[in-house]
């Protein structure tokens, strides 16, 4: 390895790394073990041959002194042949050792990768929702990415090359000592020379590399926001796009300015490690050449010692940012299982049960809930803050007790911010009550499978989301084993197969992000398709209705009609006159049931249904009315 790509690696490492002053823990040590025992043999392996590979580094020099001894003395012609031929076998084991090593090196640590980020990604699918709904999404994609590649590079790159630089540097010095300890000792002066800038430099590298990544990551976000279709919408109609693009452009061109002094200043530090080099193999070749002719040195000590002072400062010099490396591995490691050791609020028990077959009630007995608190669902730097909001644990729920029995539909009506959603998401489980039971069939659903209630329970929200992905893979979401004609039957009961089979691609057109390529009421229809294919025995309905026309409000509520026939129904309507004819009306204010019955019954009773009602009629008469005028006026 020449100065200059000794020169490199220094830099890089100390720029890329985390200098970190935490110390060593041995918890942390243990866990990396634990992923590592897996790979033992391999390990030792890699270690065995980065060891063979540094002996043999040191050998090739000291071969290419005798062979020039051999000349100068006048040695037979098969002895220069022979030392020739065994630099080139051990040139050649070196080439073979190297592709080995750097298999083992890219097994293990891809092997790391696929670990850690399965460990990391199934953990995180069993987070509850609050965990989503306060998490930066950038953030938690980091540690699948660069935090996760980063604690890989503790065994594909720092663990051998320590080993390998300590054993180099070892028999480096004892063959340049025992050559010449004079030279020796005079190469070591010049060492301060060559690490200390490297250090220098590379911590201010460091620091305009950081700020170029946070430019960069702000850039990156204004355009995932920016350029998804409700971000574009949203500049289009409220957005300043001179203002948009002058906060881009500022951020764009200090990314530029960094990157130029970036690039003078690796200038200029290689420039002078160069001179070094040039200046350390002077002296090697000015004072063995003085003792040479003295004859106090071989000449082929000379040539061994100038081969040799690469082999001694590439070790030490990689050695000394060893500490900084480790502890930026390590960073990495913690950074990883500080995910891993946030533990999911909703658990499924060892014995958990299933829901018992045939129609099935709902039952809420006596409920109350509070959203968790940020510390026990998220961590700081998920969200990006310094200190998590220590708000939450306030009651939002209280004392809520209902039945639906089998087949009978449910509908949560009141004002918005009154807990009706909070109740619906209670039954699938996304959180769980704080007092009380939810049970379905009498099971409480604490005690059942996560598998046993999506296949129990259905939900459609009033988003209707939908991945960017093809219709037939996001009907297959629920029901993957679905075969076509499955598939055309739900298109056909959701009022959307004349739509589907109208497209160039069919079933297999892309529906775009989030469903946008759709309309709002085909977006619907589809996802209620969706719900009818996985065939659930109950229905959860979110204002699936809320911000439509009233043609697409007509074809989705035919669609709804089918969704529900026969099954047990929870529905939260915002349009009352959508609900006139549940089995139930429940009217929820601040987390409290206050009225129940049918809708004829709470109108009668003149309370807050009542008033709900005659308002939400008298403002839709009001539209209606000024309609009327507008089109007689025109």
């Amino acid at each position: 390895m020449d100065m200059e790509v000794t020169a490199w690696m220094s830099l890089y490492h100390v720029t890329n790394a985390h200098d970190d002053k935490r110390p060593f823990s041995k918890a942390t040590l243990r866990r990396i073990w634990s992923f590592a025992r897996p790979r033992k043999t391999r390990l030792v392996q890699y270690l065995v041959i980065s060891v063979a590979v540094a002996v043999l580094a040191v050998v090739t020099p000291v071969l290419a002194g005798r062979i020039v001894d051999a000349i100068v003395n006048g040695a037979a012609l098969d002895v220069v042949l022979g030392l020739a031929g065994l630099i080139a076998g051990i040139a050649v084991l070196e080439a073979a050792l190297g592709l080995v090593s750097r298999w083992l090196s890219a097994s293990i640590g891809e092997d790391l990768i696929l670990d850690l980020r399965t460990a990391v990604f199934d953990h995180v699918q069993r987070m509850p929702i609050a965990f989503f709904t306060r998490t930066r999404t950038g953030a938690l994609v980091s540690r699948l990415n660069n935090d996760v590649i980063g604690a890989q590079r503790a065994f594909s790159d720092t663990l051998a090359g320590v080993v390998g630089n300590v054993v180099t540097l070892v028999l480096t010095l004892v063959v340049m000592i025992g050559l010449s300890w004079q030279i020796t000792l005079l190469a070591l002066v010049l060492l301060p020379v060559f690490v200390l800038p490297a250090r220098r430099m590379g911590s201010r590298l460091a620091r305009l590399e950081r700020e170029a990544a946070n430019h960069n990551a702000t850039m990156s976000t204004q355009m995932t926001e920016r350029f998804s279709a409700p971000g574009a919408t949203l500049v289009k109609l409220f957005g300043r796009p001179r203002r948009e693009s002058a906060e881009f452009a500022a951020r764009a061109r200090r990314v530029r300015d960094i990157g130029v002094r970036s690039a003078m200043v690796q200038t200029v530090f290689l420039t002078a490690l160069t001179l070094v080099s040039a200046l350390a193999l002077a002296l090697v070749y000015g004072l063995g050449g003085f003792y040479a002719l003295r004859g106090q040195l071989d000449p082929g000590a000379v040539v061994a010692l100038a081969l040799l002072l690469t082999r001694l400062y590439a070790p030490l010099t990689a050695l000394a940012s060893a500490r900084v490396e480790v502890m930026s591995a390590l960073v990495s490691f913690e950074r990883v299982f500080e995910v891993l050791d946030l533990k999911p609020l909703i658990s499924e028990k060892p014995d958990a049960t299933t829901v018992p077959d045939g129609p099935v009630a709902v039952e809420f007995d006596r409920v109350s809930f509070s959203y968790p608190s940020a510390d026990k669902v998220s961590l700081a730097s998920l969200e990006e803050v310094a200190v998590l909001d220590s708000r939450g644990g306030v009651q939002v729920l209280h004392d809520v007790s209902f039945r639906a029995e089998p087949g009978q539909v449910v509908a949560l009506v009141g004002s918005s911010g009154a807990g009706k959603s909070t109740i619906a998401s209670l039954l699938p489980r996304l959180y769980d009550v704080d007092g009380g039971a939810v049970r379905l069939s009498g099971v409480d659903v604490r005690d059942l499978s996560a598998q046993a209630i999506r296949d129990t329970l259905g939900m459609v929200t009033q988003d209707g989301h939908l991945f960017h992905e093809s219709i037939r893979a996001n009907l297959l979401l629920a029901r993957p084993e679905a075969t076509e004609d499955e598939l055309w039957d739900v298109l056909l009961r959701a009022r959307l197969d004349d739509l589907v089979r109208s497209l160039p691609d069919g079933l297999d057109t892309v529906v775009g992000e989030r469903g946008y390529r759709l309309s709002g009421g085909e977006r619907q229809r589809l996802t209620i398709a969706r719900l009818l294919l996985a065939r659930p025995r109950v229905v959860i309905l979110d204002e699936a209705t809320a911000h439509l026309d009233s043609t697409s409000e007509a074809a989705v509520q035919a669609a709804l009609a089918e969704a529900l026939d026969g099954r047990t129904a929870l529905v939260i309507a915002h349009r009352l006159s959508t609900i006139r004819a549940a089995d139930l009306i429940l009217v929820v204010e601040d987390g409290r049931i206050v009225e129940r019955g049918t809708h004829t019954d709470l109108l009668a009773a003149g309370g807050r249904y009542e008033e709900l009602y005659r308002t939400q009629f008298a403002e839709e008469a009001g539209v209606v009315e000024e309609a009327v005028e507008e089109a007689s006026v025109s």
